[in-house]
């Protein structure tokens, strides 16, 4: 599920909403890229998240639904949003010299293809940044149930209007995700494998993750994954996801690094994840 074009950014982020990401495969994609590209310090945290609390508004009501992984995860899973349903991830990571602020919405018009329209700002010392702007299509190949395997396939473009080089900065990226239930969902193991272009470098880069998902009790949950991508040392992030309301609003929160890394590229981060009933045409 991953990141937003202006008539998204118009929408979802008033000027006085600030925020911006790390996409892995979905999501990581956009951190290997911004890692590389000029950073914004700043200490600042957001002070509000309006489009979250206008969206609960309508995703309290109906029905439960099946949709489990996402948020905290950058490894992507095997699942889609329910048919005729939206979703909103929100995020913040916090980094030693800046802060990401993330919004993810994505929808099921059709039964098997999710699309995702996000993007992610920064507030630093110059101000608030559009940094990530992406939009990717999500659909499975067969459904994830209970002790069985799923798989699927991914594909999108991030763009990075706060790079040197402008709105030329941009990424294309497909990845397949396959997830495999154990213990009827208790334990739950995502692996990603695929494909970026960089645009400014014209280098073609494998991509990789690997994620499990560990359930506690009934509402909570443990999750802990390795990603990367070719010619650079692995990350990896461990952290835990709560369902404040049962499959409607999830909290988490999450501490990562890369592996032999210092405290430059070390990140915490809270989020927030909302699921609708079914509203679509």
């Amino acid at each position: 599920m991953t990141p937003m074009h202006r008539f998204t950014k118009s929408l979802f982020w008033p000027e006085t909403a600030p925020f911006r990401g790390i996409l892995a495969q979905r999501r990581s994609l956009a951190f290997f890229m911004r890692r590389r590209l000029a950073g914004v310090d700043s200490n600042m945290l957001p002070t509000r998240f309006p489009l979250a609390w206008l969206f609960a508004a309508f995703v309290l009501g109906g029905a439960g639904s099946t949709a489990y992984a996402a948020r905290p995860m950058m490894t992507d899973d095997a699942r889609i949003v329910d048919p005729k349903s939206a979703q909103l991830e929100t995020w913040v990571n916090k980094y030693r010299s800046d802060v990401e602020y993330w919004a993810l919405p994505a929808f099921n018009f059709t039964g098997n293809l999710e699309l995702t329209l996000g993007g992610a700002r920064t507030r630093g010392d110059t101000g608030i940044r559009t940094t990530d702007q992406t939009f990717q299509l999500k659909t499975l190949f067969n459904p994830l149930e209970p002790n069985k395997w799923a798989w699927g396939l991914v594909v999108g473009n991030t763009r990075h209007p706060a790079a040197p080089a402008g709105a030329s900065v941009s990424d294309l990226y497909a990845y397949i995700p396959a997830s495999f239930s154990f213990r009827d969902d208790r334990f739950v193991l995502h692996a990603n494998l695929g494909w970026l272009r960089e645009k400014t470098t014209r280098r073609n880069l494998a991509t990789w993750g690997i994620g499990s998902e560990a359930r506690l009790n009934e509402r909570s949950w443990f999750i802990a994954e390795t990603f990367g991508q070719e010619r650079e040392k692995p990350l990896y992030q461990i952290g835990f996801r709560l369902w404040l309301i049962p499959d409607r609003v999830q909290i988490d929160t999450t501490y990562g690094n890369r592996f032999g890394g210092g405290s430059e590229e070390r990140w915490f981060s809270i989020g927030l994840r909302l699921l609708s009933a079914p509203f679509l045409p």
